[in-house]
């Protein structure tokens, strides 16, 4: 399962979890939250009107007379008040109907006046709002008119009426809970929105967290990727330029720390394998020439024909000078490859660089009498014009080497595209994809192996510094190599 999946799997059952538990405590508290409020206002209710019932008690006028009705005064304001008009508009509800009831009971529990007259004469002692009312502690219930039927509750609440500070009577107050049932109704289904709205938003954070955090670790990863070398036993095609790395990604916090720790190491482990590459390399190519002259020393050491003396002299001053070049071409080549781009400071015309390529490398043709000619005239663009001349010394120097005396080695211009064609015998097809690695050379054509392999290498990197690319490939004879500048 990948990370993303993961992350946003966790979120959402983390998230959906508290959200079934939040919600569910809110749904289970809004009704009886409500009734208790509704039970607390009827408590003020029913201790003010058992105020205002005493002396009609005391007096003996709220006993129903014949016609089942008392004639106190009351009982005549409850029952104006029961028969009252009323629109009220409680935040978006419309009140239409006046809901209590209104009983009073004697000190034995029969009811002495009902605001609906349904009860009058009847015993109520049982019932535990006058029962625990008239022995001085705190009466209501709730009873459903039916049974299975939860709004049909109807809640009472007592007060007790006194005379001469005795408790005389109580008088009950009593709602049905269907009346705050719309109320109850209407805020379970605010909660209920409000935790879905809670939830698409913690789901859409949580979305956008997940793809925060999976985008910068595949940045990590991506970099990652971009700086890792070459498995073993892969090579990379050095016609190709390399892939540039990826900048470090600017992520925040931890991962930022991630990142720049491993560009720390990724700076650790290319120093480490450049160096390994380049000593064992080095100390590859460095080992013929140093036996050679070692060799030649030895034999100095003794007496010798005058002639054999000046072969094994010439013999150590040729290697000493091998050993120059692949010195000041390595020099050369490690400082190309700490640079991550070319510094072109305005046009360059790539005729004047071949000119000057030229003109550095003449006298050397001129000794193995090789001719140098310069056709067509080619374009300007933004490029390092030193490394530009660099790049066509190391080309036509390779190509005086292989290239048979009194034949003319060729740089034609095209575009942004220079070309060097020599006529000698070539390379061998399997060596073309090669060309460009360090240290890596063909015979030449007196069969020996003089060469370094770096001048190719440099002109390979200098390609790779201007986005360009060295192509190379056989004409029978010669071998033609062109490097393809990106246009201005």
């Amino acid at each position: 399962m990948r990370l993303g999946i993961r992350l946003l799997f966790a979120f959402f059952l983390i998230n959906g979890i508290a959200a079934f538990f939040v919600l569910r405590v809110f749904m289970a508290e809004i009704k009886p939250s409500v009734r208790e409020v509704m039970e607390d206002m009827m408590v003020d209710t029913a201790n003010i009107l058992a105020e205002l019932a005493s002396e009609d008690l005391a007096a003996g006028r709220l006993a129903a007379q014949a016609n089942n009705s008392s004639t106190s005064p009351f009982a005549q304001h409850v029952r104006r008040y029961a028969t009252r008009p009323v629109d009220a508009a409680i935040w978006g509800f419309s009140k239409q109907s006046l809901d209590y009831r209104i009983y009073v009971t004697d000190t034995t529990g029969r009811v002495l006046f009902d605001s609906e007259n349904r009860a009058i004469g009847a015993d109520y002692s049982r019932w535990r709002d006058v029962a625990r009312t008239l022995r001085g502690e705190y009466g209501a219930r709730s009873t459903r008119d039916v049974e299975d039927d939860d709004t049909s509750g109807v809640m009472h609440v007592a007060a007790p009426i006194y005379v001469n500070s005795q408790i005389a009577g109580v008088l009950t107050v009593a709602k049905p809970t269907r009346t705050v049932q719309r109320f109850i109704d209407r805020a379970e289904r605010k909660v209920f929105m409000g935790g879905l709205l809670l939830l698409a938003l913690s789901a859409a954070v949580g979305v956008a967290v997940t793809l925060w955090m999976v985008w910068n670790v595949r940045r990590l990863r991506d970099y990652a990727l971009s700086v890792q070398g070459p498995a073993d036993g892969e090579r990379h095609d050095p016609n190709l330029p390399p892939t540039p790395a990826l900048a470090v990604p600017e992520v925040p916090g931890e991962l930022g720390d991630l990142a720049r720790a491993m560009d720390r190491m990724r700076a650790r482990l290319e120093g480490r394998d450049y160096i390994e590459g380049y000593v064992r390399a080095l100390t590859h190519e460095l080992k013929s020439p140093v036996a050679a002259i070692r060799g030649a020393g030895e034999l100095l050491q003794d007496e010798l024909p005058a002639a054999d003396r000046a072969e094994f002299a010439t013999q150590v001053v040729q290697q000493s000078e091998r050993l120059q070049r692949i010195i000041d071409r390595l020099l050369e080549l490690s400082k190309l490859e700490q640079r991550q781009h070319a510094e072109g400071r305005g046009p360059v015309a790539l005729h004047d660089c071949a000119e000057a390529a030229i003109a550095q490398t003449r006298a050397r043709a001129g000794q193995r009498g090789i001719s140098l000619a310069l056709e067509g005239h080619g374009t300007s663009g933004p490029w390092e014009a030193e490394l530009v001349t660099l790049a066509l010394t190391n080309l036509l120097d390779n190509a005086i080497d292989f290239a048979p005396a009194g034949s003319t080695v060729r740089v034609e211009l095209d575009g942004a595209t220079v070309a060097v064609q020599d006529s000698g015998p070539g390379v061998p097809d399997y060596a073309l994809p090669r060309l460009g690695e360090r240290f890596f050379t063909t015979a030449r054509p007196g069969g020996e192996r003089s060469g370094s392999g770096l001048g190719l290498a440099i002109v390979q990197r200098v390609m790779a510094l201007h986005g360009g690319q060295m192509v190379a490939r056989n004409t029978a004879p010669g071998l033609r190599v062109e490097l393809v500048f990106r246009g201005s």
